[in-house]
């Protein structure tokens, strides 16, 4: 399960059932770090997930700043109260390559592209993570 974590919006991306390719799940409304972590815990669950993979976002000089620490903050929520997997990639321009992807091949109204857009983008980090880790 992809996871592009935003302050208003929180995307979600799943896989194929053969690790290939990964495709926009759902967008969950950002309401606090305990009831958003207790959200995408129980889309896991329902999912039959074993590994979240959490967007890290990174500045482009390679520090992570604010909202990286609350994605380590969701992160470290789970640990506590789960034992499924967690890992992170480098997620950055994933937000605008999705907005690039819903411009340029979707056609869609800017109101209905910020549900997409964070959705598209977990999906993209969720691409790399089965990209790069082949036998999962």
């Amino acid at each position: 399960m992809g996871v592009d974590y935003g302050l208003k919006r929180i995307g979600i991306a799943m896989t194929d059932i053969l690790h290939i390719t990964s495709s926009p799940f759902d967008t969950i409304e950002s309401v606090s770090i305990r009831k958003n972590t207790l959200k995408i815990l129980e889309i896991a669950k329902t999912n039959d997930v074993s590994v979240i993979v959490f967007g890290l976002p990174v500045n482009m000089n390679g520090s992570e700043g604010e909202m990286a620490k609350t994605v380590r903050k969701v992160i470290e929520e789970i640990k506590l109260i789960s034992s499924i997997e967690v890992t992170t990639i480098d997620e950055r321009l994933t937000t605008a390559q999705a907005e690039r992807i819903l411009i340029d091949e979707g056609d869609i109204s800017r109101r209905k592209r910020k549900g997409l857009k964070d959705k598209i983008a977990a999906a993209l980090i969720l691409q790399i993570y089965v990209d790069t880790h082949p036998s999962v």
